[in-house]
């Protein structure tokens, strides 16, 4: 028996399951590509977010688990660096002031207080190069403790305020006989997010830590050398390490040992280039107090007040007198479209748990929960749904982080059509460049240079076996392709076992990062992918 079938019904099903397959991706060889590298390894039990669009049409490309929420890790700094520009804008500065309570005499001695009061600048000169913008190294010196990469810039950590002492000196006054005071009641101190100096403040003095350097001997069984940066008598410290033989590998740790007391430990091979270890202050305006003093005197300003005390908070007036005080310096950052080049670029995560306070500080709230809030607000300008998003911190490393591939490409198209977005968009790492991106992909790579993005890495420990997990994996940003197309994407990977250890990258970051780096060498070449009809909603 002959079983008869409408043509038409045929016809219709065929382009029912064509639409499907398209939608899916298979047989597309930019998602055949991406599914390969999502699924094999040691990734093919992790939980994949990607969301990939054109540029300029919003049209999607791919997208995978697009509508989840994902931890972000450190591409949070995208959403705190475009808060802060839509509040602020790119233009503003930093303006650090230095105020006298007293009179000074016609000798030109002040019987009163100087009195710095912060503002929030996260680098206050720190980071200043002689053409006026702010320096960076692929690998800062905030993360130095965990690993042996991190390099200090070639900048005076205390220029800002080697300046302010300079423009006392230069005001006539010689000499100080009260104290020396640093108003650091801007914002209320919060917590950093993440990995790097944990005490978020409105003075920040090279991101408030002592570098250590440390460099070896001449000769194995030789004391190696070992010197501080700021080089200041506010700290004390007791180095004892040893260089060893040749192609041994290095072993070195700061140890606190109280409120600005330490010790350094280890070994360092002959021939090796100086290692940077951190100690962080335990109170930021007592280090910048300490500092100020010591530049004060060199500049030539006679001051009573020792750098060894702390900062005397109870003996600052109220806020409103601060406000009326003679102004005797100042100094002024470079815009903020230069600081959002610190963040972006080495994923800066003091600076960023700053920022958020800093904007809030500038509508009169002071608090972690208000500056949040007012980050929402900021976000909703730009089209935003802050319900597909949370955050606990502007850096993050928070667990109330979590955000969704939909709403970041969102976001960096928004970004897309204001004014300061080549400054937003020169701010990220470019692949195979510089920043977090710099060793992502190998110097002959055909996308190297071609993607404009934000890193984020965040890992834990298992405590019943002791392998590490990395929950978070992420890239977010911008790239053209071979073909001249412009994408905006996201791609998030979370909670993966890491059970394969390597020496040079024991928390497997380093190998997820190429990961994520050979999902955009795949879409930089992709010639043939055309926008996905309906967004898919299957899972991995």
């Amino acid at each position: 028996m002959r079983l008869k079938v409408d043509r038409r019904v045929i016809l219709v099903v065929l382009a029912a399951i064509t639409a499907s397959t398209r939608a899916r991706g298979a047989g597309d060889s930019l998602a055949d590509r991406l599914d390969e590298l999502m699924s094999s390894g040691e990734y093919r039990s992790a939980h994949w977010g990607v969301m990939i669009v054109d540029a300029k049409t919003g049209e999607a490309i791919f997208e995978r688990n697009a509508d989840q929420m994902f931890r972000p890790a450190s591409v949070t700094k995208l959403f705190t660096t475009a808060a802060a520009l839509v509040d602020l804008g790119g233009d503003f500065r930093f303006k650090t002031p230095v105020v006298r309570r007293g009179e000074v005499d016609s000798h030109g001695t002040l019987r009163g207080d100087l009195i710095l009061v912060a503002q929030g600048d996260p680098n206050l000169g720190g980071r200043l190069g002689p053409d006026g913008t702010l320096l960076f190294q692929d690998h800062d010196h905030s993360y130095a403790n965990g690993n042996l990469k991190a390099t200090l810039v070639q900048a005076d950590p205390l220029a800002g305020l080697d300046h302010l002492a300079r423009v006392v000196r230069e005001s006539g006054i010689k000499e100080v006989t009260g104290n020396i005071l640093v108003d650091d009641r801007l914002f209320e101190p919060a917590q950093s997010t993440g990995s790097g100096p944990t005490r978020v403040s409105p003075v920040l003095i090279n991101d408030n830590v002592v570098d250590v350097v440390i460099a070896p001997g001449a000769n194995a069984g030789d004391p190696a050398k070992v010197r501080i940066v700021p080089n200041t008598s506010a700290v004390a410290y007791d180095a004892q390490v040893e260089t060893i033989a040749e192609g041994i590998a290095p072993s070195l740790r700061v140890i606190p040992l109280g409120p600005n007391r330490f010790e350094v430990r280890g070994r360092i091979p002959v021939g090796r280039a100086p290692i940077v270890r951190i100690y962080e202050v335990d109170d930021p305006a007592s280090f910048a107090r300490s500092l100020f003093i010591e530049r004060l005197r060199s500049r030539g300003v006679v001051v009573a007040a020792s750098p060894l005390g702390s900062n005397e908070r109870d003996r600052l007036p109220d806020r409103r007198t601060i406000a009326d005080a003679p102004v005797v310096a100042e100094f002024t950052s470079p815009p903020l479209t230069e600081e959002l080049r610190v963040v972006l670029k080495v994923s800066q995560n003091l600076h960023a748990s700053t920022l958020p306070l800093v904007v809030a500080a500038r509508h009169g709230e002071r608090t972690l929960d208000q500056a949040l809030a007012r980050e929402g607000s900021n976000l909703k300008k730009l089209g935003v749904d802050i319900n597909t998003i949370s955050f606990g911190g502007g850096a993050g490393g928070s667990r109330s982080d979590l955000v969704t591939p939909r709403t970041t490409t969102v976001l960096l198209r928004a970004m897309m059509r204001r004014s300061d977005f080549t400054a937003y968009e020169s701010a990220l790492p470019v692949l195979g460049r510089d920043g977090t991106l710099a060793d992502a992909v190998s110097q002959n790579s055909p996308a190297r240079g071609h993607v404009r993005a934000k890193t984020g890495t965040y890992f834990v420990q298992d405590g019943l076996s002791g392998k590490i997990v990395l929950t978070s994996k992420s890239l977010a940003g911008y790239m053209e392709t071979a073909s001249g197309r412009s994408l905006v994407f996201a791609f998030f990977l979370n909670d993966v076992p890491i059970t394969t250890h390597q020496a040079d990258d024991p928390e497997g970051g380093e190998r997820a990062g190429k990961r994520l780096a050979k999902m955009c060498e795949a879409c930089y070449a992709d010639q043939t992918a055309k926008p996905v009809e309906e967004k898919p909603r299957r899972g991995d």
